[in-house]
């Protein structure tokens, strides 16, 4: 089951991390369709959040059509978002490690890292796409 993360210095909402984590793990084949999102109540006894936070991307996440919430049983994952090639993670994930690597040998802390690959996604595939 997914385990949730909040970076309190990411400068996005709470439930705006949710729903992003959710979205990757199904990019990623971590969820597929049928899989149960972790209880409302679970979440927020993990991460110390309001319950309407979690209900919040829950709902949002619905709306996308990438989740159905269904009363009293729990909240499961309709969809999988388009995924590159299977065969292609593996290699693209190692390159990725390595360019990391080399950020942090070259001294940018973890908020210069995402800041300059937020950047680099945006000018590549444009704001509407990032």
């Amino acid at each position: 089951m997914l385990e949730f993360h909040l970076d309190r210095h990411a400068g996005l909402p709470p439930y705006q991390q949710l729903i992003r984590q959710v979205e990757q793990a199904v990019r990623l084949g971590v969820l597929v369709p049928g899989d149960q999102l972790p209880t409302a109540k679970s979440v927020v006894a993990a991460l110390g959040i309001n319950p309407n936070t979690v209900l919040k991307a829950y709902r949002e996440l619905e709306h996308a059509g990438v989740v159905e919430m269904r009363a009293g049983v729990g909240t499961f994952v309709l969809a999988s978002a388009p995924r590159a090639a299977v065969t292609e993670h593996p290699r693209l994930r190692t390159r990725l490690a390595t360019w990391m690597l080399a950020a942090h040998q070259a001294g940018l802390a973890t908020g210069d890292v995402r800041a300059l690959f937020e950047a680099t996604l945006t000018e590549t595939y444009g704001r509407a796409s990032a």
